[in-house]
């Protein structure tokens, strides 16, 4: 079964092509960008072809996924002879509230459930939606699914997803923890119990997906029971432009001081602060390692933060779980960067680590164990897939749909 993958962005649209028979082939993957202006352009990138590129006017969604559609079966850099041969269209969603609780087909009622979810995901959900409205327009007879980066997290226990405020404003407003990075911490997770041997239905994982936008989950057999970010992506760690965790008296107290209105504070939190906020050099950890070597004291002290917040979460849901048996790095950051791995994964040999310094140096972008073979906790970097899950589950929705 040939599935299409689409992550829409409010003004681009991620996509992969994934042949899902026997060894779940890629056979494309592209970008299209600036959608809603006149120089917009489309990245096509099929397995053993050239590299493909056009630019033009992109008004809309629909343009944009048409001409995505059409550069998957040009004679030249296409990879399939017609579009019949898409079975099924995976969609990511951003926000899924409580009403998904696992990946969904998609029909009238789970668009109407998606639109409500759109005041709690303002900025995804939309485009999301208008992802899954344009392909109906496109291929209406080929079945959609959706799948939530927040559905994972429903597991969650009720006592630790609430917020201490007025239980009215969970009745009326469902203001709790949903969480996000679903996808890939379930994907990193069950991968890394594979590899190295433990039944991720019987194990206690602590997935770190680190990226400009960053995540930690603790899961406990197989269900996720915590995970760092709230109500919103910008919750719990220290990331590229965002806060993290704050004492909320402290943005009343800068809001009353500097005069902030609501965007003035949501740009505070979302676009001004994490790494770059206190380093005042970038957003990415490359360029603060390089600033830190080269004695930038408030470089090394973004570093530093952000590994002591990783820590604490780990330290945290360890408690939580009583115990861990894996620790996963993944994401951009996760994946590559030798010595965040380092600072933090050395800190937890009270729990039982052994760390593998020599093997960590030698890990980029690749899955691998990072502990010596006695240790009693195993950590290891393990790169994610998000659009494989969103493969998967539409492949194995669309499929029962013909049984």
């Amino acid at each position: 079964m040939i599935v299409l993958v689409l992550n829409c962005g409010s003004s681009s649209i991620k996509y992969q092509v994934i042949d899902m028979c026997e060894k779940e082939n890629l056979l494309a993957k592209g970008l299209v960008e600036r959608i809603g202006f006149t120089n917009g352009s489309l990245t096509h990138k099929p397995e053993g072809k050239k590299r493909f590129e056009t630019a033009q006017n992109i008004p809309d969604h629909t343009v944009g996924i048409d001409l995505i559609l059409n550069a998957l079966v040009d004679k030249k850099h296409g990879v399939i002879d017609n579009l019949e041969e898409i079975k099924a269209v995976g969609h990511r969603v951003a926000h899924g509230g409580e009403f998904f609780t696992e990946s969904s087909l998609v029909d009238d009622k789970v668009k109407v459930e998606i639109e409500k979810c759109v005041e709690l995901a303002p900025l995804h959900n939309p485009a999301n939606l208008k992802g899954i409205i344009s392909m109906e327009n496109l291929l209406p007879k080929v079945p959609q699914v959706a799948v939530f980066d927040t559905s994972f997290h429903q597991s969650i226990p009720k006592h630790a997803y609430l917020y201490a405020i007025p239980y009215e404003y969970y009745e009326k407003m469902r203001i709790r923890k949903y969480g996000f990075h679903g996808t890939s911490h379930k994907y990193v997770a069950q991968k890394g119990c594979e590899i190295s041997g433990l039944d991720f239905n019987a194990s206690k994982v602590i997935t770190c997906h680190l990226g400009n936008g960053a995540s930690i989950a603790a899961i406990k057999n197989g269900k996720s029971v915590e995970t760092s970010m709230g109500f919103t992506p910008v919750d719990g760690l220290i990331m590229g432009t965002r806060c993290g965790s704050i004492d909320p008296g402290v943005l009343l107290y800068i809001a009353e001081r500097d005069n902030l209105d609501f965007k003035g504070v949501n740009d505070l939190i979302n676009k001004r602060s994490g790494v770059e906020g206190i380093s005042g050099v970038s957003s990415d950890m490359r360029d603060l390692e390089s600033a830190a070597a080269q004695g930038n004291e408030k470089a090394q002290l973004a570093l530093d933060m952000y590994y002591h917040r990783v820590k604490h979460f780990i330290g945290s849901y360890a408690a939580i779980m009583g115990g861990v048996d894996l620790i996963v790095f993944t994401g951009g950051i996760g994946e590559n960067d030798v010595t965040l791995r380092e600072k933090v994964a050395t800190s937890f040999e009270y729990l039982g680590v052994d760390f593998d310094l020599d093997v960590n140096k030698s890990v980029q972008g690749m899955d691998k164990v990072l502990t010596k073979a006695n240790s009693k906790v195993k950590v290891m970097a393990i790169t994610t897939n998000e659009e494989l899950v969103i493969a998967t589950d539409t492949a194995r929705i669309a499929s029962n749909l013909n049984k």
